[in-house]
């Protein structure tokens, strides 16, 4: 993967590497677990306390209160009226627990913490100086790569681990880096949203699957709204994977409508080029159009994967086994 680095220069993934030269080869790379890449920075905060798992278990869709040294997970914050704000990817290490978020929520994430602890026994403090990262699983304890701060995890996808550590360490020049194009190609490929990329402020977790949200917890900020549209079925959207026509060169941009019988139906997300997929998309519709629709999306015809049932808001096979065109 060698060649001249070229950074993202707007939008959430501003300053990353956005890929080396080669994105195809990167996104190979990256399913060989021989890749890493920097996915955030300046989205680490570290809370500390005796009351820091139950206080986050009380907040977030998350099982916080089960959580064991070493274990991680993934969970969402949501509004009193139970639309989606912001992911947290949490690692526990015995004294601290670590939050990441993407960058572009760094901010917002922890003024929301800051304010919510009251007199729980809890502190928190921003690291704007760590960074999360994907590293494959051919690499793990390779040497020359810096210990990270906090146990690495499982990632959501791939065949690798999430793991916390100095911001641009390595820096975009080291050949075993990946960029962020091979890893939003990637995460659509595998049917995994990004908060605030594939959703909106409308967005419910029923309608991403109850992507990041445990339904047997206790009470949470939004979990009314959640277990009703849990409970009573048919959530009011549904996310999609879009396989995009391949022989135009035109790739419709974030919030294109999706086209269906001459309605708009719904929004897409993130898109990106895949190795073997072509031009591919997640997007947001309406729950009653059939799983089999086919539609345009500026201009440009689009078939669709169901991800999540219509009917009950979850999903209907796992990410890994979405097949390929």
């Amino acid at each position: 993967m060698s060649g001249t680095a070229v950074l993202v220069e707007e939008g959430p993934d501003t300053g990353l590497l956005w890929h080396r030269g080669s994105p195809f080869a990167e996104q190979k790379a990256f399913e060989q677990g021989a890749a890493i890449i920097e996915l955030a920075r300046g989205g680490i905060i570290e809370v500390s306390g005796p009351d820091r798992l139950e206080w986050l278990n009380s907040l977030s869709t998350g099982r916080f209160g089960e959580l064991q040294p070493g274990q991680g997970l993934e969970a969402l914050l949501l509004s009193p009226t139970g639309h989606v704000q912001h992911l947290l990817r949490a690692v526990e290490d015995g004294e601290r627990l670590w939050l990441s978020s993407d960058a572009h929520d760094a901010t917002a994430v922890f003024d929301y913490l800051a304010s919510m602890r009251f007199r729980t026994k809890v502190q928190v403090v921003a690291h704007p100086e760590l960074s999360l990262r994907w590293v494959g699983a051919q690499l793990t304890g390779e040497r020359g790569l810096p210990e990270p701060v906090a146990p690495a995890v499982p990632a959501p996808f791939g065949p690798g681990t999430l793991q916390i550590g100095a911001v641009g360490q390595p820096g975009p020049d080291d050949e075993r880096m990946a960029g962020m194009w091979a890893w939003h190609a990637e995460r659509i490929a595998a049917g995994v949203p990004k908060i605030g990329v594939d959703t909106d402020e409308r967005t419910l977790p029923n309608e991403l699957g109850l992507y990041a949200t445990a339904l047997d917890k206790g009470c949470y900020c939004g979990q009314e709204t959640v277990a009703r549209v849990h409970n009573l079925g048919r959530p009011p959207r549904r996310l999609v994977r879009l396989l995009l026509d391949g022989s135009t060169s035109e790739i419709p941009g974030i919030g294109s409508a999706i086209g269906y019988e001459g309605h708009d139906v719904g929004r897409i997300g993130a898109t990106a080029i895949h190795h073997e997929d072509g031009p591919i998309a997640l997007g947001l519709v309406t729950r009653s159009i059939p799983v089999d629709a086919q539609f345009a999306i500026a201009g440009v015809p689009a078939a669709q994967e169901a991800l999540v049932d219509p009917d009950i808001g979850l999903h209907v096979k796992p990410a890994h086994l979405l097949r390929r065109r």
